[in-house]
């Protein structure tokens, strides 16, 4: 992969933020480059692929964890809470990724025309060796952007062509579970996107169970399945992520990121934050821009 390796440092030297993410202009996929080791990551990440090109990783899930290095790939086909750390990079050996949003459509439309079964048991994380064929279909995918004007016209049959080799490979009965038309993975879903869009206000479980198209008891029993979170877990997440987003890129005091993101309370805010992140919102901030600034 060192064409891909190659392909992806130029464009991310060349375009990474502050955070070290360089967005591109084809829809879903950015790059990651990072030259130290990172502190801990909380997200709730839409299913998407990780291509690890340099440097290592290590993600947890719960109480399973993964450690990935050059060569393997991540792959997340649920909206789950994760907690991930950039372990190895340094200036003369960055780490560099490439992540790409699973394409729920693609997924349907390349299910129905390929054999095979989505997968019954959710298993939302793995990781594994990357395949040949996604490697390739990634540095085609990625040697567009020195042609601008080849995007609009060129990505989308690439963006396919790497969903069709995922589909091929070993984790392609999980990817087709979100393909199922009208399985629990696309329901959920949309109840997913509600409380993503909405993650301030109030969100009764009835009315994603509506969104969802299932009753409560089986809507709370599928997105638990689906995500390893309650919805109201999983909202208290998004809100809580977002706030240390506010904080530590935008400077927000903590009663201001508290009240934005929809808390009443600015104890109750403190008191979760902190069960989340291991330190209260203040300390917590500080330590993270004084780990910004060394790396």
């Amino acid at each position: 992969m060192t064409n891909l390796l190659d392909t992806v440092q130029r464009y991310a030297d060349a375009h990474a933020d502050a955070e070290g993410i360089a967005l591109t202009p084809i829809p879903g996929l950015m790059l990651v480059r990072a030259t130290a080791p990172s502190g801990l990551l909380h997200a709730v990440s839409k299913p998407f692929i990780c291509l690890v090109l340099q440097g290592s990783k290590h993600v947890s899930m719960g109480p399973r964890s993964f450690a990935f290095a050059a060569g393997d790939s991540l792959l997340v086909t649920a909206d789950v809470p994760t907690v991930s750390q950039i372990t190895s990079a340094s200036l003369a050996a960055p780490y560099f990724s490439l992540v790409m949003e699973l394409d729920q459509a693609a997924i349907a439309e390349l299910a129905v025309q390929m054999s095979g079964e989505p997968e019954r048991e959710h298993v939302p994380v793995r990781v594994d060796a990357t395949e040949a064929e996604v490697a390739d279909a990634a540095l085609r995918l990625m040697r567009l952007l020195d042609r601008p004007s080849a995007v609009p016209v060129l990505h989308a049959q690439l963006v396919r062509e790497l969903h069709y080799w995922l589909l091929c490979g070993r984790h392609g009965a999980a990817i087709r579970r979100l393909g199922w038309p009208n399985g629990p993975a696309q329901r959920v879903a949309r109840a997913v996107a509600v409380l993503r869009a909405d993650f301030a206000r109030t969100l009764p479980v009835e009315r994603l169970a509506e969104v969802a198209r299932m009753s409560p008891s089986s809507f709370h029993q599928h997105f638990r399945t689906a995500t390893s979170l309650s919805p109201l877990q999983f909202q208290k997440q998004l809100r809580l992520i977002e706030a240390r987003r506010l904080m530590v890129a935008e400077g927000a005091s903590a009663s201001t990121a508290a009240f934005t993101v929809g808390y009443e309370s600015v104890p109750q805010f403190t008191r979760e934050y902190g069960r989340l992140f291991g330190l209260p919102p203040v300390r917590e901030t500080k330590a993270a821009r004084v780990l910004a600034v060394a790396t």
